[in-house]
């Protein structure tokens, strides 16, 4: 996971995630589908073809797994999300964390599923970035809209953003999973509906988080939306 700034994807996640649980290369090339430009600045497709290319052979926490894909072995990082951490080294498992690995063990452990990738493949620590389709269920946004993960968007991977803010707006609105157990009440400031930002103070610059091309709603206490067009921190 790539870190800018003082609120890191990484790093936001675990303000936002109030309490923790205790407990003890790339393949072959594949190019990606056409992508569309959304009204965000995000892309979407109508998803990939019909089938599977890869076999879930295990699930390393709830938004990685390793596969065998095309005779290889790739561990795939889901892209566009983030579920609480359960196996980052030196770092307590957060609040969460188990229930959202269980689930995708529960979904993915031996699955043949499809991986699509978008316009970077490979990520800084050298896991393949992927969407997982089960059939005709994006997998990824799955995650999101039970409330096992949050958005994290980071550009040029952009392709299903919109679906995934629209899923997190439906977990958070119905308080499901990490909304209900591990986000306080007030935690998000409303401004940002498709992302959780904490309100001021401190007052944050775009250069202090991951987030991009998010919708901005009257105040904009962090003045996150410059030009007033009702989008914030549209410069990558």
């Amino acid at each position: 996971m790539r870190r800018r700034g003082l609120l890191s994807g990484v790093t936001l996640l675990a303000v936002l995630l109030i309490g923790s649980c205790s407990t003890g290369n790339s393949g072959g090339p594949t190019t990606p589908d056409a992508p569309v430009v959304t009204s965000t600045g995000g892309t979407t497709t109508s998803g990939p073809q019909r089938g599977s290319n890869a076999l879930v052979t295990r699930v390393v926490d709830g938004d990685t797994v390793e596969v065998d894909f095309r005779g290889r072995t790739l561990t795939v990082r889901l892209i566009g999300i983030d579920t609480p951490e359960s196996v980052a080294p030196e770092q307590p498992v957060q609040c969460f964390a188990l229930r959202a690995s269980a689930y995708t063990t529960g979904r993915l452990e031996g699955a043949r599923v499809r991986l699509q990738f978008d316009l970077e493949r490979i990520d800084p620590f050298g896991r393949t970035l992927a969407y997982v389709w089960l059939g005709d269920e994006l997998f990824n946004e799955t995650l999101v809209r039970e409330g096992y993960a949050f958005v994290t968007t980071y550009p040029p991977n952009v392709r299903y953003v919109d679906r995934f803010r629209a899923a997190q707006r439906e977990a958070r609105s119905a308080r499901r999973g990490v909304w209900d157990r591990c986000v306080q009440q007030g935690t998000c400031d409303v401004a940002y509906p498709d992302a959780c930002i904490p309100p001021p103070p401190p007052d944050l610059e775009c250069s202090d988080i991951d987030e991009r091309r998010f919708a901005v709603l009257p105040p904009d206490p962090h003045n996150f939306d410059g030009d007033h067009n009702g989008i914030g921190c549209e410069e990558p």
